[in-house]
This record gives C-alpha cells, sequence and structure tokens, in this order.
C-alpha cells in the first residue's frame, strides 16, 4: 500500500517562507503536505512530474468580489487561472448577507453600479438560500469550490438589516439599541465562522475616486461614522481574532491616518489598508502612503498597506462605464439606462460641467485614452488615435472628442486607458516595499473593463524574471505567506508538513499572460474580459489537483474557511 496520495516529484521547491529555494518531493495524504524530501515514485499512488518547475504555495488574493461569482464559476476565474488557491470574499462593505428576502434585488442593483457585477448574472447565479450570515456560510459550504473562501462581514448589509436602506445611507447614527444588534449580528457572524468585517468609507460627493451604487447615490458603509467603526472595532477586541479591510478617505488626510490608527489600537488587530498605488502623474503620492504605514509599523500598529501591484489597464465603453464617480457630473452623466445616458452625454448644456471636472478616475488624463473600435462606420477614422491627437486636430477638448464618438456610436465605441500606474521605476518602490500586500485584483467586480485578477502572474515576470527588482523566494511569501498572516489564514501560504497542500507547478520560463478576450460565459447571457495564463502546469487545491496545463479538472475540493480555516475548522 502506497504511503502517499500523490507525490510531487523532481521539482523546484520555493516554500514561501523566504528560504532558499530547493530540489524535492512533497507527499500529500488526506490533502495535506506529509513529507517534504526525496520521496520514491514507489510511495505514491500518483505522481506529478514537476521536472524542470517551480512548486509553490498557492497564491492567496486578498482583495475580491466572487461573493456572486462562485456560484456559478467554481474556480474564481480570473484569480484560479494565475495560480490563486484561496481567495477572500466580503471585501469593501458590500456583500448579500444578511439581506432580507424583501431586499435582494435591490442589494443586487447596487452591485451593478459599485463593482460593474451584470445584474442578470446575479439573478440568475444567486441560489439566495439564505438570509442570515450563518445561512449564507452554510449556502457556500453546499456550492462546488475549485478555490478556498476566507469571508469578511461586509458592513453595508449589517447597517441596512438595522438602520434600514435610506438611513444607512444618509448616515444616520444608530441608536444605542441598534448599535447593540449591529455588534450582536457581527458577533453573530463570527461566531459562524467570518474572519472580520469590511467597510468602503467614501465622500457622498466627488472628488476622491468614489464608487457609487446603481442611482449613483452613497453605498450604505460610506456615511457610516468613525464612532460606529471603532464599535465594530471593539468586537475585534472583545473576541481577539479578525481584521479589518477598509477604504476610507474624509477628505482630510491627516484626519484619516489618525482614525486607522485609533481602529488599530482600540481592535489590537490587522487592519488592510486599500489602497496603496503609485501614480505616474502624481509619484508623492505612494511614498507618503509608505511613510505613513512605516509610521504605523514603529508604533507598532498593524496596518498594512494592499498594493495595486498590476499595469492591467481599462477597457470601456459608456454603455457599462462607471468609473468616473469621483466627479459628481460624470457620476449623474453616466448613470441611468442606455437612452438616458446617450441623452445626458450628448447635452450640450452638460458639456461645460464634464469639462471643467473633468474626471482623473482611474484612467489618468483624458488625452492619454485610445480610441479602439467603432462600429459606426464614420468612426472608423478615429480607431487607435488618442483623444489627445484627435482634439488637437480638431480644434476640441478631449472631452468633447470622447463624447461626441461615444454618442455618435449609440456608446458603443470602445475605448483604452492605459493604467497609471505604469512606471517600473515608481512600481520598484511599492513592490520593493517590505510590508506591502501585493494584489487588489477586484475578482469578480469590473469584469467588462478589468483583468487585475492577472496579478500574481504578472508579479513573478515583470519583478522577479524580467526585472530582477526581487528574488522569487521574495515574490513568493509576498504572494502566499505574508497575505495569509495579514488576514488570518490559520495553516496556508507556506509548504510544511501538515499544511494543506494548496499548490502550485509551473514552468518560469514559459509562463506567460495571454491577451485579453471577450468570452460569454456569465449566467444571463452576460459577458467579460477574461486574461488567462501559461505555464502553470499543476494547480492544486487540498490535494487535488484543480487546473493541468490551464484546463480545469472539474475538482471542486475547495472550502469555506471559517475561523481563518485552522485544520480543526475548515467547514
Amino acid at each position: 500500500m502506497a504511503r502517499f496520495d500523490t507525490v510531487i516529484k523532481n521539482g523546484m521547491i520555493i516554500d514561501g517562507t523566504r528560504v532558499p529555494r530547493y530540489r524535492g518531493d512533497i507527499g500529500i495524504v488526506d490533502g495535506k503536505i506529509a513529507s517534504i524530501g526525496r520521496i520514491a515514485e514507489s510511495d505514491a499512488d500518483k505522481v506529478v512530474d514537476a521536472t524542470g518547475c517551480i512548486v509553490a504555495p498557492g497564491f492567496i488574493d486578498l482583495h475580491t468580489h466572487y461573493d456572486a461569482q462562485v456560484y456559478w464559476d467554481p474556480y474564481c476565474t480570473l484569480s484560479g487561472w494565475h495560480g490563486v488557491t484561496s481567495v477572500v470574499i466580503g471585501n469593501c462593505g458590500f456583500g448579500f448577507a444578511p439581506v432580507r428576502p424583501e431586499m435582494r434585488e435591490r442589494m443586487m442593483l447596487s452591485m451593478t453600479r459599485v463593482e460593474a457585477i451584470p445584474f442578470d448574472s446575479m439573478k440568475a447565479g444567486l441560489p439566495w438560500d439564505w438570509v442570515s450570515y450563518p445561512e449564507f456560510l452554510e449556502s457556500l459550504d453546499r456550492t462546488p469550490k475549485g478555490v478556498n473562501l476566507l469571508p469578511y462581514v461586509p458592513t453595508g448589509p449589517l447597517l441596512v438589516w438595522v438602520l434600514g436602506l435610506q438611513d444607512a445611507k444618509d448616515g444616520r447614527e444608530p441608536t444605542p439599541d441598534e448599535m447593540a444588534e449591529i455588534k450582536r449580528l457581527l458577533h453573530e457572524a463570527m461566531d459562524a465562522g467570518a474572519c472580520g468585517w469590511s467597510a468602503q468609507r467614501l465622500p457622498a460627493t466627488g472628488g476622491i475616486a468614489n464608487q457609487r451604487d446603481y442611482d449613483g447615490t452613497p453605498m450604505p458603509s460610506d456615511n457610516m461614522s468613525d464612532k460606529t467603526a471603532l464599535e465594530l472595532a471593539s468586537v475585534l477586541a472583545e473576541r481577539n481574532e479578525g481584521f479589518i479591510q477598509m477604504t476610507y478617505a474624509s477628505g482630510d488626510p491627516k484626519h484619516d491616518g489618525a482614525h486607522y490608527a485609533e481602529l488599530a489600537e482600540v481592535s489590537g488587530r490587522p487592519i488592510l489598508y486599500n489602497v496603496l498605488q503609485t501614480n505616474d502623474f502624481h509619484p508623492h503620492r505612494h511614498r507618503n502612503t509608505i511613510k505613513w504605514l512605516e509610521r504605523m509599523r514603529e508604533r507598532g500598529l498593524r496596518v498594512y498597506g494592499q498594493a495595486m501591484t498590476t499595469a492591467a489597464g481599462f477597457t470601456f465603453t459608456f454603455e457599462d462605464w462607471n468609473l468616473f464617480d469621483d466627479s459628481d457630473a460624470w457620476a449623474e452623466a453616466t448613470t441611468g439606462t442606455l437612452e438616458e445616458k446617450m441623452e445626458k452625454l450628448g447635452d450640450p448644456a452638460r458639456r461645460e460641467r464634464l469639462r471643467t471636472e473633468i474626471s482623473t478616475g482611474v484612467t489618468g488624463p483624458m488625452e492619454n485614452i485610445v480610441v479602439l473600435k467603432c462600429e459606426n462606420p464614420d468612426l472608423k477614422k478615429y480607431h487607435d488615435l488618442f483623444l489627445g491627437e484627435i482634439a488637437e486636430a480638431e480644434g476640441k477638448s478631449a472631452v468633447d472628442v470622447m463624447l461626441d464618438i461615444a454618442v455618435g456610436d449609440d456608446l458603443k465605441a470602445m475605448f483604452f486607458a492605459e493604467s497609471f500606474s505604469n512606471s517600473l521605476d515608481l512600481l520598484k518602490e511599492v513592490v520593493a516595499y517590505p510590508y506591502s500586500i501585493y494584489g487588489v485584483s477586484d475578482g469578480g467586480a469590473h469584469t467588462k473593463f478589468l483583468t487585475a485578477g492577472r496579478y500574481p502572474t504578472e508579479t513573478i515576470i515583470r519583478f522577479a524574471r524580467d526585472n530582477d527588482i526581487i528574488s522569487l523566494e521574495e515574490a513568493h511569501w509576498r504572494l502566499s505567506a505574508f497575505p495569509a498572516f495579514c488576514a488570518g489564514f490559520q495553516d496556508r501560504g507556506t509548504l510544511r508538513q501538515g499544511a494543506p497542500a494548496d499548490i502550485v507547478v509551473y514552468d518560469l520560463d514559459q509562463l506567460a499572460i495571454t491577451d485579453t478576450e471577450v468570452v460569454y460565459d456569465l449566467p444571463g447571457n452576460e459577458w467579460r474580459r477574461i486574461q488567462k495564463a501559461v505555464g502553470y502546469r499543476y494547480i492544486m487545491v487540498n490535494g487535488e489537483v484543480t487546473m493541468i496545463d490551464g484546463k480545469d479538472t472539474g475538482a471542486t475540493p475547495g472550502v469555506v474557511l471559517r475561523h481563518g480555516g485552522a485544520s480543526t475548522g475548515n467547514g
């Protein structure tokens, strides 16, 4: 009888702890690593040949919105294609539990703009076989999964459940009884296995890249007060468990920094700050953030920056685009039905304000946006030109050029905005900062615009293999062990005896990211943009092979990582 269910043979092991790589074999029994070293093939029921390949821990993606997608895509792609074996859901205060039955449609509508998840996909794909948060986790348990899920409690549904939708969106302060009920619900969720709470707290009006509800109004957590946040932090202190993920900007950076520090002091728990990001046009911004994070570290406060480390740009049309919401004028003009948006974007009376309140949003200067494709034959002359080029030739503003093309093509004109976080010299500073968490994939969100789920593959290729900014050992620590530590994963992120066998086996020389594609693989006949990976020979979750050369095997060994997924509590 074989000693091991599976043995990974002849690989170059990078175990996630930053120790030097070494050649060896890994023996797996009952989904866990049982032995590492020299193991005979005869001791295995199954052999995975890793000759010429790197063998490393599966990647951990802390910032995703797969709360809906997991119900129709067990592998949570794009992440699952790029070596991710565990994802965190419930980010930014957005989610689907607890939700009363009569609020289900409204909560789905909220996600259509703030995270750009198609309504028809959610309506067709979500089973809604839960009301409470514990019931939601039970539903996830029943759902086949090709990756592991670690759940946050999103604050938005908690506030709506207790205060009602409008009062939550207006930022009404909870009464003492209401606050007690909010905290009781948080305790209930964490008793069931949730690993902390999340919130987006951005201004109700423009100016700071906010993300809004489907009707342009604030999300329920946007107006949550500092006092309420501190009450929720006290729950984590009482339990001595969990962590906070938060995007917060009041308009006063000094106040914001002090509030994060107070949350860390009150809770005594890690806080994941969103987002540490370079800006090619404002190089001081990430440097100031790093200085602040260093001050937190020196005080012994566990505030970690989640870093946007991918250069993925945005491909979009104004049929769906919602990421100019840092401008009130643009948010108003891009809200509504297709016909309403056509009318507003073509309205000469609105143009002056749209030109004045130019959104840099996530795209950088509008002059740098490229016209990719138009359906109207009269507009094809603009293909592959920058808006700035066209504006100069026609004596118009870049705003007028873009909107004239968009409206002239019934909002089907396709534009591309290269990431403003593309300078390798600036990215080096964030990537090399020892305490930045790589990622912010937004997996499952903005599926018609963004393919940031490619970030693990991009990290290895761009920062380790091709440009020698970090070692491969460092890359794997930052992609697996460090996020696992920061987010409370109990037993994942490294290859060690007794750990669950979440493993990637890849050919470093062959590793690549494929071109962007449009695929109609969402429920409701909806589409998304994807980028796959080349070079991952095998991806394993809990000891089972889920992907071979980029194709799923049909295996769904993923689990809900209740309480962080310690060996005794994997759901």
